[in-house]
């Protein structure tokens, strides 16, 4: 594995859930080649792991906040241990 690769916890809040947001999430990270899952938390927010360049996970950022009836409204991450055996970006939880 390259070693500009990077894991990030992100936790996002607004309206989230019921939109499409970890479907669209998972196709997207598909698309761009990162890894990780994602799940809507019982609070509302939509909590993320996600693993690949900088850049590629900053695209990722970008096009979700470009989403039709997808509205952030706020987001926090922090960077964790990669996963070196993760092959595939899921959605997990309910």
């Amino acid at each position: 594995m390259p070693d500009d690769i990077v894991r990030k916890r992100i936790r996002f809040s607004g309206r989230v859930q019921g939109v499409g947001f970890r479907y669209r999430s998972t196709m997207l990270a598909t698309e761009i080649g990162l890894t990780g899952w994602v799940k809507n938390e019982y609070d509302g927010s939509v909590t993320m792991e996600v693993q690949g360049r900088e850049n590629q996970i900053d695209m990722l950022i970008d096009k979700l906040y470009s989403s039709r009836f997808i509205s952030i409204d706020d987001f926090d991450s922090e960077r964790i241990d990669v996963d070196y055996h993760e092959g595939s970006f899921n959605i997990i939880g309910f």
